[in-house]
């Protein structure tokens, strides 16, 4: 398999991941009675600091998601899946590291952590970009 390929799905799959996690914490919290199934806000708030950072984080997944497909299906039009192969890999590793960070801990260091992988991801998208247009 391409590894723009594996990268994708397992883009994909990480945001099952992270949306199974989030389900499996809310049903916890509905289950044990500690919050009505019709009590959860969208922005993740009122679940607590654990339950509102996985709910960032798989919302971030989710939001990002679109511009790697995007990117990967104008490379695939294009003929040009060759331009993103060799760092869609690293997209993806710096995707979960990004939200293995957000989920564990809000310390300045670990925002830090956060954020430079998401500028990883952020350099390796304009990197495509340019080289698809060019």
């Amino acid at each position: 398999m391409a590894p723009t390929v594996t990268a994708l799905l397992g883009f994909a799959a990480w945001y099952l991941v992270l949306t199974f996690a989030l389900a499996i914490f809310r049903s916890g919290l509905v289950l044990s009675g500690k919050k009505a199934a019709n009590d959860f806000a969208t922005d993740g708030s009122g679940v607590g600091a654990f339950g509102r950072r996985l709910n960032r984080a798989r919302d971030n997944c989710f939001e990002t998601l679109p511009l790697f497909c995007a990117i990967a299906l104008a490379a695939l039009i294009q003929n040009k899946i060759a331009v993103i192969d060799p760092l869609a890999m690293y997209l993806l590793y710096a995707r979960i590291g990004q939200s293995l960070t957000h989920v564990v801990s809000t310390s300045i260091m670990a925002i830090n952590v956060r954020f430079a992988l998401f500028i990883v991801q952020l350099v390796i998208y304009t990197i495509w970009v340019v080289q698809l247009l060019g």
